[in-house]
């Protein structure tokens, strides 16, 4: 089982120099809002790739007054893990495992970290950018090629607008190149994409009788095809409007209670709430099963929005899981939880609750 066994900050967020020392299982963060118990999950977040649970600018994360730069710094079960930013890059991210520099992408072969916080409450009726972006962290925990496939795709993808816009006109086999890799990457992407919401869709479809309603789960926007006669085909499109009209950036996750038969954009907030909840666990249950390993679970004050039987439930859920970590404002909002490594957090400290 895989689980942080030390976190370690370093001018990072409102943290000067903090040490956790956790153990596998349930790790219970409580504290007033604003006292850092959000950042220590986004810490934990950048142990897998991207810009973590809150999609931060990486400068953003170095500590005001601080140097400018950050480090975090992971012991698990059988790697260490390090990454941050230096004051001379401070948006350049750097990442080691046992002490030797790899690719960020790299991480995701080594851990797979989900997390559920208060801002995807509204993934639903948000934009097809935000699903997509939640679809492709789903993605990712199950295939981690996939972060190779989607940066080669936007490298791709923004050259190809470059040379559309250029005023003297493209050179067609540059284009044709680029539109090549396009075509390659992004039926990678596509695939996984359809690939996961599969496997998904069937382990909620299992889960009948849940505590948490049930979403049914497609994907929805564009169903490849030709992709590279597609894009051919529509260059005198693509640089009237200045960006690629076509292709797996334009894809949507759907979302719909699979019980009423309605998008859960059209449901209730609390429903939204323990539709997403559903579906964080399926996924987790999983990566489990796929991965032969839980993932570490992320949960940002979920147990304030729970009443206290579905909150019993999702505490009997999570039993015996895999690592997750939690957060309140109230230590009380995790009774009912055993064994746990349990902290209180107060203006960027952390000492035993």
């Amino acid at each position: 089982m895989t689980a942080v066994a030390r976190l370690a900050l370093t001018d990072f967020r409102n943290y000067g120099d903090a040490v956790l020392e956790t153990a596998e299982g349930f790790v219970l963060l409580s504290g007033d809002n604003g006292a850092g118990k959000t950042n220590i999950l986004e810490a934990v977040s950048l142990l897998a790739p991207g810009r973590g649970l809150r999609g931060a600018a990486l400068s953003e994360m170095a500590r005001q007054g601080g140097p400018g730069g950050f480090a975090v710094a992971a012991r698990t079960t059988n790697i260490d893990i390090g990454t941050g930013t230096l004051a001379t890059a401070p948006e350049r991210r750097q990442v080691r495992i046992n002490g030797a520099p790899v690719s960020v992408n790299s991480l995701s072969e080594r851990l797979a970290i989900l997390w559920l916080t208060p801002a995807m409450d509204r993934l639903f009726t948000g934009s097809a950018g935000d699903r997509r972006r939640f679809l492709d962290r789903l993605v990712l925990a199950l295939e981690p090629m996939h972060a190779h496939h989607a940066s080669r795709y936007e490298a791709a993808m923004r050259a190809r607008n470059k040379l559309l816009s250029d005023e003297l006109g493209a050179d067609p086999e540059w284009l044709g190149a680029l539109e090549i890799q396009m075509a390659e990457h992004g039926s990678a992407i596509s695939d996984a994409r359809s690939r996961t919401v599969e496997a998904l869709d069937a382990t909620l479809s299992g889960n009948a009788g849940d505590d948490f309603p049930l979403a049914s789960l497609a994907l929805e926007g564009w169903d490849g095809g030709d992709f590279i006669a597609t894009l051919r085909s529509s260059r005198g499109r693509d640089a009237a409007a200045g960006r690629t009209t076509v292709g797996p950036h334009r894809q949507d996750l759907a979302v719909i209670h699979r019980a009423k038969h309605v998008p859960a954009a059209r449901s209730s907030t609390g429903e939204q709430k323990a539709l997403l909840l559903g579906l964080v666990l399926a996924h987790a249950d999983l990566v489990a099963e796929r991965r032969e390993t839980p993932a570490i679970l992320l949960l940002d004050e979920v147990a304030a929005h729970l009443d206290p039987g579905r909150r019993a439930a999702l505490f009997g859920r999570l039993e015996g899981r895999g690592q997750v970590w939690m957060t309140a404002t109230e230590a009380a909002l995790f009774d009912g939880i055993g064994e746990a490594s349990r902290f209180h957090v107060q203006d960027g400290s952390i000492g035993p609750t």
